[in-house]
């Protein structure tokens, strides 16, 4: 049933939800998003990427980031799902090529060999460079992933200090403080949502996820829209190349952005300029009034900046260019010396020998460029959305309710379904107020030795020991 808060209006709960009567029509109101619930029929937003069941399109296939909802029951060999295959195909096509060539040559032309000692000392240089820049790769890959997992802990923190500690007037200024906090929680979702575009080099605030909640902000992104041009549709030949990992076919991410003929500015950065002003409203007018909260608020405003120069300086500073060359460069050379060290003990089975080995060595190198930026669009990086979604959805929770004013913790400390010393007893709050309080603590004492009985750690200790009770009694028996 819905309750009643301090001003007599209702609230709804979770466990009974109820839809108000619209069809009078008296008001008028604007459009309903895609999402409402008063929407008569069901439409969805338009996903990040197109969903991958039943269609066999390489779009659909291999761009991510990867849906963690789904579950595959292929073996992990057999799957294609986030595999670099595809991208192994055209290096794979000159190894086999080029090993091919150099063994029919030395079958019937000339003996091309090498001492096995060249592919020993190689194969150690080329593990060290491949296992540097997997490691490096993967580091930033964890980093990022630290970030955004931050920007969530903060930005609940956040939610939770302004939603439940900071106060609502009396009249017209509580709907005013009301909105301006729903406001304010709705700013941090679209600072998240934010800084995934500035992360994908997507400029401006033209975005479906991102538009309709930043659009009444004095922005540069949002002065520069008009001027920003559009995104490119390509053809097939190109999305082709993407997919098979051609470098000539791949596009600079930052082209719309250099292409812009206003600033851009940096839209997660004065979103937070926008919080800190309404932090700073909550203190002047002193609907936040604890010194403590008031503290939490501002630093948690500063964290978020933390998460932004963070995120920022992953994806800004990459593995060196000189070190990501000359990796490189010496897998390549190692690959295409094996044929020729190979050739004198495997003869014709030096050519499905070189591919296997350059799939091994090629495929891990390709790995570490493919998670190098984890914020991208590739199947194996972070799925951004993702993280943006289960950030929106706790804050729609956190708002969903006011917090408890009438009666504070009591009003539901004191449910008569508070079994306050579950599983010892039943007893509700109310009928253990009625007890002593040296019977609650006794109960609590008597709470505590049950557990360590029943508990399944506590009985093995307990099984040991009379174990070697009775083993010393057998020995004691035995020695007599």
């Amino acid at each position: 049933m819905p309750s009643t808060s301090t001003d007599g209006s209702k609230t709804l709960r979770p466990s009974a939800i109820e839809v108000p009567d619209s069809s009078n029509g008296s008001v008028h109101e604007a459009p309903m998003s895609p999402r409402s619930w008063r929407a008569r029929k069901t439409t969805y937003l338009p996903p990040s990427r197109k969903p991958t069941d039943g269609t066999l399109d390489a779009g659909d296939y291999f761009v991510g980031p990867r849906d963690m909802s789904k579950h595959s029951k292929w073996p992990f060999f057999l799957r294609m799902h986030g595999s670099v295959l595809p991208k192994m195909i055209l290096p794979l096509a000159v190894v086999a090529a080029w090993s091919t060539a150099i063994t029919i040559l030395s079958e019937f032309v000339y003996q091309l060999k090498v001492s096995n000692m060249l592919l020993t000392v190689l194969g150690f240089v080329v593990g060290l460079a491949i296992s540097f820049r997997t490691s490096s790769a993967y580091e930033r890959y964890t980093e990022g992933r630290r970030y955004w997992s931050q920007l969530l802990f903060v930005g609940q923190n956040l939610a939770r200090t302004v939603w439940i500690h900071a106060g609502e007037r009396e009249g017209e200024l509580g709907k005013e403080d009301l909105l301006a906090k729903v406001t304010a929680l709705n700013l941090i979702v679209a600072y998240a949502r934010a800084v995934m575009h500035k992360l994908r080099f997507e400029p401006g605030i033209d975005y479906y996820d991102l538009k309709e909640r930043v659009q009444y902000l004095e922005t540069f992104a949002k002065a520069a829209e008009p001027e920003i041009p559009p995104p490119r549709d390509y053809g097939k030949m190109k999305a082709v190349g993407e997919y098979l990992g051609v470098t000539f076919a791949e596009s600079n991410p930052r082209k719309r952005i250099k292409r812009s003929k206003k600033p851009l500015g940096n839209l997660p950065l004065e979103i937070l300029n926008h919080l800190s002003a309404y932090v700073q409203s909550l203190i002047d007018n002193e609907t936040l009034k604890c010194g403590l909260y008031q503290n939490q608020a501002i630093t948690s405003v500063v964290q978020l900046n933390e998460v932004l120069v963070g995120v920022e300086r992953v994806l800004q500073t990459p593995l060196p260019i000189a070190y990501s060359i000359a990796i490189s460069q010496i897998t390549w050379v190692y690959v295409m010396m094996l044929p020729f060290q190979l050739w004198d003990d495997l003869r014709w089975v030096t050519i499905p020998g070189c591919i296997f080995a350059a799939y091994i060595i090629l495929g891990i190198a390709a790995i570490g460029r493919e998670i190098e930026n984890p914020f991208g669009m590739d199947v194996n990086d972070l799925p951004l959305e993702a993280y943006c979604e289960e950030l929106e959805c706790d804050l729609d929770y956190t708002m969903s309710n006011p917090a408890p004013k009438v009666g504070g913790p009591s009003s539901f400390m004191r449910s008569a379904q508070n079994q306050v010393l579950w599983p010892l007893s039943q007893k509700s709050f109310d009928d253990w107020m009625r007890r002593g309080k040296q019977d609650i603590r006794d109960a609590l004492m008597t709470k505590t030795k049950a557990d360590m009985q029943v508990r399944k750690s506590m009985q093995v200790a307990r099984q040991s020991q009379e174990g070697e009770k009775h083993h010393g009694v057998l020995q004691q028996q035995h020695d007599a």
